[in-house]
């Protein structure tokens, strides 16, 4: 199975008119707004638990260093 990536077009065409009926037109930009905002968060966290797995190394490295010296 390929995924939410195998959706396409015509699928996407159909999530959103279905969103459209369920939330109607003036709650719309709300929810996309808030799904925004939730994906930014997440990308930011993703990056940051990235970024903190990469400094992990140099850390442990600062520390042996540190008692080497």
């Amino acid at each position: 199975m390929g995924g939410i990536a195998s959706i396409g077009v015509p699928g996407l065409i159909i999530i959103l008119v279905i969103i459209l009926i369920l939330f109607g037109p003036r709650k719309l930009p709300e929810v996309g707004s808030a799904v925004g905002k939730t994906l930014s968060e997440f990308k930011k966290s993703a990056k940051d638990i990235m970024d903190d797995d990469d400094d992990k190394p140099r850390k442990d490295e600062l520390k042996e260093e540190r008692k080497e010296a």
